[in-house]
This record gives C-alpha cells, structure tokens and sequence, in this order.
C-alpha cells in the first residue's frame, strides 16, 4: 500500500480498510505522512485472539493452525463447512454471508502456498497488537467504525481512540466484525461521508 501510494505519486489520499485491513490503514498512514489527510479504519483487528473470538470453532481452528507440527496439516485441509462456520461467527445476521464468497475463500485456501501464507498471518497476530504503539504517530483525521457485535471490546476500541489524535467514532448496531459484507450500504456511506467531510 506505501509502495502503490508513493509510486504514483499519490496526496490528499483516503485509507480505508477493515479488519486487518483497518490496522494495516492506519499504520501505513504513519509511513506515508503529509500524503494522507484522512483514514476510515472499519474494525480494526488490533488486538489479540482476534478470529479465535467469533465462536469455539474458530478458537479450536486457529489455535491448531497456529501450532508447529499440527499447524501446517489443519492449515492446508480447512473444509468448506467449518470455513463458513468459522465466518459467520463475524456476523450478527448469519444469512448475510454470501455464498459465493465462501466459494471463493475456500477456492483461494487451497491454491498452492496459501496455507504457509495463512499460518504466517495467524501467528502473526501479536505484531497487530503491537501496531496500536503507532498510532498516536497518525498524522490524519480518522474515523474509527465499530460493529456493535465486533469482536473487539470496548476497552480495547476506547484504547485505540485513545491512542489517535485526531478521531471521530461511529458504531454501528446490530452488526458483526463484518461489516462490510454484513451492511455494505451503511459502509458505503460512512465513506462517502467522511470523503466530503
């Protein structure tokens, strides 16, 4: 994302991710300085445990992935049905979860080398927590958007608020960590909104 934003040349530019994505938008701002004037960070995954969060198959799963010998084994099986299962612990409204979607997360999770790739990002997930040290080094105005049923906590959303100088906080109820797939239009205008701001 620096790489793309200082390639082209790029100012007066707009971050937005959620999830990991969320996090990963709002430490590239710091690296990308006078070149970002706002960040829309939807659910940031800043936090520990994370995934492990949305039910007990998620826990069960992650925590397996994550080991040294049965890791690489449970990362590159990851059945279709524990997959969905696994993804509607993000949600408040369960049917919302596209099919096609999980169509094609499970397509992508057996493409060669995606199970190294996803052990790397779940036993990575202590350098997310670590992430939030940045923050107070966000050089733009951020909004910060939490799902009401997100998996993050309230301390933990209060410390990332806490942690940024300039922040402007939404919630949005009755949804799930996520948010995008879950109310894409409330999301839509939450962009839209804070881009005229």
């Amino acid at each position: 994302m620096v790489e793309f934003v200082r390639g082209l040349d790029l100012h007066d530019v707009t971050l937005s991710g959620e999830s990991l994505g969320g996090a990963l938008s709002l430490t590239a701002a710091v690296d990308l300085k006078d070149r970002v004037t706002r960040v829309v960070a939807f659910n940031s995954y800043d936090y520990p445990e994370g995934g492990m969060r949305a039910n007990w198959i998620a826990r069960l799963i992650i925590g397996i992935v994550r080991m040294p010998v049965l890791g690489p084994v449970f990362a590159h099986l990851e059945p279709r049905f524990m997959l969905r299962k696994i993804l509607q612990g993000g949600y408040v409204d369960k049917t919302k979860l596209p099919e096609d979607f999980v169509t094609e997360l499970s397509r992508s999770g057996h493409r060669p080398g995606y199970d190294k790739v996803a052990r790397g990002i779940f036993r990575s997930l202590e350098g997310f927590d670590r992430a939030r040290e940045r923050y107070p080094r966000v050089p733009a105005l951020v909004t910060l958007v939490y799902s009401e049923n997100d998996w993050s906590r309230p301390a933990e959303r209060d410390r990332v608020a806490q942690a940024l100088t300039d922040v402007h906080r939404i919630t949005v109820p009755r949804t799930g960590h996520f948010s995008a797939l879950e109310r894409p239009d409330t999301m839509a205008r939450i962009l839209l909104d804070t881009a005229s701001r």
